[in-house]
């Protein structure tokens, strides 16, 4: 049994709980024991929702996931942004002949100047920024062919 005390207009009461069964519950106050009918609250109406499973991802009629690809132009390879920065400067121009290895545009992030090399040899096809543009990772930087 559970006891409290409570102070009611400047009376102190001794309540004991005891137990509860269905409605009735067990209580003794200042010694004196009560059989207390709780009241109970009529049902609400309450709607059950359940979440809706997510559909599959659609098949093609081989029964093969269909998946977006992004189009990439015939052999052409782009160089990307590895971290965002600012670029600084750009040594290469459209049409000239790379190698894996060469730097082809310094980037400046965090305070550092980053040497971004093509990766791959390959011919300038198009750039896609400019000294002094800032980029978020993963922007193409450079395209090569």
């Amino acid at each position: 049994m559970k006891e409290y005390k409570y102070k009611i207009n400047g009376n102190t009461y001794k309540v004991g709980v005891g137990d509860i069964e269905g409605n009735i519950a067990q209580v003794e106050v200042n010694g004196v024991p009560y059989k207390v009918e709780l009241a109970q609250e009529a049902a609400k109406n309450v709607k059950v929702v359940s979440a809706p499973k997510p559909a599959a991802a659609p098949r093609t009629a081989t029964g093969e996931k269909v998946i977006a690809k992004p189009s990439a132009a015939g052999g052409s390879y782009s160089i990307k942004a590895p971290l965002p920065g600012v670029v600084l400067s750009i040594p290469v121009k459209v049409g000239d002949t790379v190698s894996a290895s060469d730097t082809v545009l310094v980037l400046e992030a965090m305070k550092m100047e980053n040497a971004i090399h093509a990766g791959r040899d390959g011919k300038v096809a198009s750039i896609s920024v400019n000294p002094g543009d800032s980029v978020l990772e993963g922007a193409v930087l450079i395209s090569l062919e």
